[in-house]
């Protein structure tokens, strides 16, 4: 088989439990009072992206809907502003993930940025279309935050997998 150029070694099969904790723990990173900011990145979106596109079986759309509701709920939001954008974000990195994986992670950062751009226009149209306020020009420098945290991501939740397997003489790998 023929390795990806962007990675450097076999990666060891993801574990279920560590992507449900990862995406918990980036939903309750979500759910902080850190105020209301524009331009705030948002880590939820970032970690549903890099899940869709290294483990598309595991985390689809559907998973995107449900922490899409759950945010709305949350954050008193146009019930399924987020739902909407949050599945257009999966569905667009599910569509590129196979291209997405034969770039190095600088690479990737430039594919994912419009898959961000385009999420975030969505759920600010959704809440225009619902009577609210427009939040502002700043609010298009959070996919670019997004995309310039797409590298740590990749780095931060890539590394249990990159963690050395046990020797053996039947598995030489």
């Amino acid at each position: 088989m023929i390795m990806p150029r962007g990675s450097d070694q076999l990666l060891l099969p993801v574990n279920p439990f560590f992507i449900g904790f990862t995406l918990l723990a980036a939903f309750a990173f979500s759910l902080l009072p850190l105020g209301r900011l524009a331009a705030r990145p948002d880590v939820l979106a970032l970690v549903l992206v890099f899940w869709n596109v290294h483990q598309p079986r595991r985390v689809g759309v559907g998973v995107a809907f449900f922490f899409g509701l759950l945010l709305d709920v949350n954050n008193g939001a146009l019930l399924g502003q987020h739902a909407l954008a949050y599945t257009l974000l999966s569905y667009g990195a599910i569509t590129i993930h196979r291209r997405l994986l034969w770039f190095g992670v600088a690479a990737q950062t430039l594919h994912v940025l419009p898959v961000f751009f385009v999420a975030h226009v969505v759920a600010m149209l959704a809440r225009l279309a619902a009577g609210g306020m427009f939040p502002g020009w700043p609010v298009l420098l959070a996919p670019c935050f997004e995309a310039l945290l797409w590298p740590l991501a990749s780095w931060l939740l890539l590394a249990p997998q990159r963690r050395a397997p046990d020797p053996d003489e039947n598995r030489p790998l």
